[in-house]
């Protein structure tokens, strides 16, 4: 399953967003979960985020969803976010050389 999820945090709260962020990656760095495909994008140096992601079977049950950094990321959005994330689930039509 894949899944686009978007949302916007505060211009004064980018910061804390995006170490959140990092910490959530190194936290699957450590814990390199196999059925898990997960991408993060600022969009032009805005507040807003991009998140892409696939993994097997349901997406509320994704790996990256057991980590305590992506529980703190996740609670800390709800306080920090002025358009709280959307999902968006993606059916492929076409790609070329994507991994």
């Amino acid at each position: 399953m894949r899944v686009m999820i978007r949302y916007t945090v505060r211009p004064e709260r980018v910061e804390q967003s995006v170490a959140l962020l990092h910490a959530v990656y190194e936290h699957l760095e450590r814990a390199r979960p196999r059925s898990l495909r997960y991408d993060t994008f600022r969009l032009d140096g805005s507040g807003s985020f991009l998140a892409l992601i696939e993994s097997e079977g349901d997406p509320v049950a994704a790996p990256h969803h057991r980590l305590a950094s992506f529980q703190r990321y996740r609670a800390a959005l709800s306080e920090i976010c002025t358009e709280q994330p959307t999902v968006t689930y993606l059916d492929a039509v076409g790609s070329y050389r994507s991994e």
